[in-house]
């Protein structure tokens, strides 16, 4: 499959009090795609369901995300989430707990060949 990446968008999400890591990658997730409003499949003459979107999500404990919740999030398209060691667990202040902090890439892609074919 011949990819033709479109979009790259960043976003950042945090869960300040309940150490929730699949919370905080959803923030994430959501921050990189609702700060934006973009067309790319209508642009393109594309199906929004053509959409390929890669994301990439770091926190500091990978396996205590939840990937079927992560892909919940996408309304249309095809997205496969990643998950890495990343972000950042912030001890807070007076020693009570630690604010766990997430960053997501998402690129949106087509394959331009199965379109046009």
């Amino acid at each position: 499959m011949a990819k033709t990446r479109m979009v790259t968008q960043f976003g950042m999400g945090t869960s300040i009090r309940s150490r929730n890591y699949t919370a905080a990658a959803a923030r994430a997730i959501r921050d990189a795609l609702w700060h934006n409003s973009l067309n790319v499949a209508e642009a393109f003459g594309f199906p929004k369901q053509a959409m390929l979107i890669d994301v990439e999500v770091g926190v500091q404990h990978p396996d205590a995300v939840d990937i079927a919740a992560l892909l919940d999030i996408f309304p249309y398209g095809q997205p496969s989430i990643t998950l890495v060691k990343g972000g950042l667990d912030v001890t807070k202040p007076d020693g009570s707990g630690l604010t766990v902090i997430a960053n997501a890439a998402v690129v949106v892609s087509f394959d331009l060949e199965r379109q046009h074919a």
